[in-house]
């Protein structure tokens, strides 16, 4: 039985990606034409590159590719607004457009040639939601690799349902995207909002290349504040772990005390000058981490009931036929 073509659209978030950009819509714009050569993907299939306040010529590349490229179109967002906020802005933009959209990045990283199959999943078997999911994390450093895998662990363990080793490499029907749109939440976690949909869904697995050009975008600053936002927007297991160790430590400051109380009356009184400034100072840390915590998420609400967009959208270039 021979399967209409679907209309795909790649999007792509871009944050000064100068260096890459020419070498990634000419890997795209191949494997666009060899789906449409097998009838995949339809005439009318776009790569939508998102532009997110970039601060260097990623922008004027991407208009000089819409012109000289049909099947190219260019989303300039208003100012920077993030990874997670450029890529929903752009999903959000073209939702109405496609019968589904892929997400990738634009380093080159992710493997676009497992993106037919994630298709055919789609279009053969009904998947709503296809996730990309790595193999194995060869490519990075042992430092990276064991702290990746923590997070997943420790998402794992604060009830977050996650897909394991898979970021934000994924395909998207428009009735999925049309559920995501109902996420009215400004602190935006993708990899936890996606999978809380519930519709169909399936994996594919790919290895994961080198940068072909640049530099990360996600430091090590950036990944902790990352992983950070993403358990505190998904649970509030870190407040009560808090509240957990404040009754310890009132448990044993008891039992301490009794003791104290104790050794006095029994006359084995000694200086214990160091244990108690030890003390107090675990005791003031640990307040002070608690009023830290609490106020992350005090802050997480604040910015909710403010309802500022989540990203604003200055251009939009390209047939969107």
């Amino acid at each position: 039985m021979i399967r209409n073509a679907v209309k795909a659209y790649i999007v792509v978030p871009c944050y000064n990606e100068e260096e890459v950009l020419n070498e990634t819509c000419t890997r795209l714009l191949g494997l666009m034409e060899s789906m449409r050569r097998t009838n995949l993907v339809s005439v009318q299939s776009r790569i939508v590159f998102v532009d997110d306040g970039s601060r260097d010529a990623t922008w004027q590349i991407i208009t000089e590719l819409e012109q000289d490229y049909p099947e190219v179109c260019g989303i300039k967002l208003a100012h920077n607004v993030g990874h997670q906020n450029a890529l929903f802005g752009g999903l959000m933009t073209v939702r109405n457009d496609c019968d589904c959209a892929i997400s990738i990045d634009a380093d080159l990283q992710d493997d676009i040639n497992v993106i037919p199959e994630m298709i055919k999943k789609y279009r053969d078997e009904g998947c709503e939601v296809v996730y990309g999911v790595r193999n194995k994390r060869d490519t990075d450093t042992f430092f990276k690799r064991e702290t990746a895998l923590g997070f997943y662990r420790m998402m794992k363990l604060m009830g977050v349902d996650m897909v394991y080793n898979h970021a934000d490499f994924r395909l998207m029907s428009r009735a999925a995207l049309h559920a995501l749109s109902q996420f009215e939440e400004r602190n935006l976690f993708l990899r936890g909002m996606v999978p809380l949909i519930g519709f169909k869904s399936d994996k594919v697995y790919y290895d994961r290349g080198e940068r072909f050009a640049g530099e990360s975008k996600y430091p090590l600053k950036k990944m902790i504040s990352f992983a950070f936002d993403g358990i505190t927007s998904f649970s509030i297991n870190p407040i009560r772990l808090i509240s957990a160790i404040g009754v310890i430590a009132c448990v044993i400051s008891v039992i301490m005390a009794i003791y104290a109380i104790a050794q006095k009356i029994l006359g084995h009184v000694n200086v214990g000058w160091t244990s108690v400034i030890c003390s107090i100072w675990f005791l003031g840390g640990l307040q002070m981490l608690g009023i830290g915590l609490i106020g992350e998420y005090i802050g997480k609400m604040y910015k909710e009931v403010k309802r500022r967009p989540r990203f604003i959208v200055e251009r939009y270039i390209g047939d969107r036929r």
